[in-house]
């Protein structure tokens, strides 16, 4: 089958892709910050690099005798200081110079939909330097633009359970966010993939305002939305720039941003955001 480098295994998505991974027999090597993170009958599976992909020394010879590398580093919250550029760039640029360094065949990298049209913001900014880096670089890869995560919409079922959903604008703007255990699916067909680049959504293309509905009838609340000039985004945005640091404007910046505008991605997979809801509100009654 082959051996594979798995890079941020213990986040979202990561998770899911080691899961499909073993799942196909393939050998995995993960490089972690946190071994501790890993589900424990999973790490009996694999062999477990600790090491920081921003510290070149600490990853050293890490692709030796692998073939694949499958990378979802990135900065999901700002912490330790580090920037977009740090982690999301060249974090990821010193794992691909070890595979080069290594003969790795193939290097798949999963990235952010639209992350070409939306280069201006700071994670994107940050994502599209490095995949200019591997298409340049000389090395077979596959570069995933996935659409929104099914856990980014559990803000949403967080606002209904308080009463109260605020959209932008008239709430007609569509989106079909993709749940993690789909998109690895994804992710490990590219490994034999021949494609360069795969843009990829949930099987369900939805207006915000039926969300908002879902969202509602999960929680077992009375329908009652807000609706925010989409003028008022883009004056947050321009506040946000000016008087915060980057630290703390980029995730609002990019969810400001994709909030008021269409991101409609090809549709795969099978999970749904009902059965995801449904099993927020199922978790929260166990708990």
């Amino acid at each position: 089958m082959g051996k594979v480098l798995l890079a941020g295994a213990t986040g979202y998505l990561g998770g899911y892709i080691l899961s499909e991974l073993l799942k196909r027999q393939y050998e995995v090597t993960v490089v972690v910050r946190s071994p501790s993170k890993l589900d424990p009958v999973e790490a009996e599976k694999i062999e477990v690099i600790q090491a920081q992909v921003t510290e070149p020394e600490s990853i050293r010879d890490c692709c030796a005798d692998i073939d694949f590398v499958i990378s979802t580093v990135g900065i999901t919250s700002q912490k330790d200081g580090l920037k977009y550029m740090d982690v999301d760039y060249q974090a990821n640029k010193n794992l691909l110079a070890e595979a080069l360094n290594s003969g790795v065949k193939k290097f798949i990298y999963i990235s952010v939909f639209k992350g070409k049209e939306l280069r201006d913001l700071k994670v994107c900014q940050a994502k599209e330097r490095f995949v200019d880096e591997l298409k340049q670089s000389g090395i077979n890869y596959c570069v995933i633009r996935p659409n929104g995560f099914f856990s980014d919409m559990e803000e949403v079922y967080k606002m209904a359970e308080k009463g109260r959903i605020y959209l932008f604008g008239d709430g007609e703007y569509k989106l079909n966010p993709i749940h993690g255990e789909d998109l690895a699916a994804v992710c490990g067909d590219a490994i034999e993939e021949t494609k360069k680049e795969i843009e990829v959504g949930g099987p369900e293309t939805l207006s915000h305002n039926e969300i908002a509905s879902i969202a509602f009838a999960a929680a077992g609340k009375e329908k009652k939305i807000n609706y925010l000039p989409e003028s008022l985004a883009k004056i947050a945005l321009f506040l946000l720039r000016t008087f915060t640091s980057q630290k703390f404007y980029g995730p609002l910046e990019f969810f400001l941003t994709v909030l008021t505008r269409d991101m409609v991605a090809p549709e795969a997979g099978e999970h749904t955001l009902r059965e995801f809801y449904a099993n927020i509100k199922e978790k929260s009654r166990e708990a």
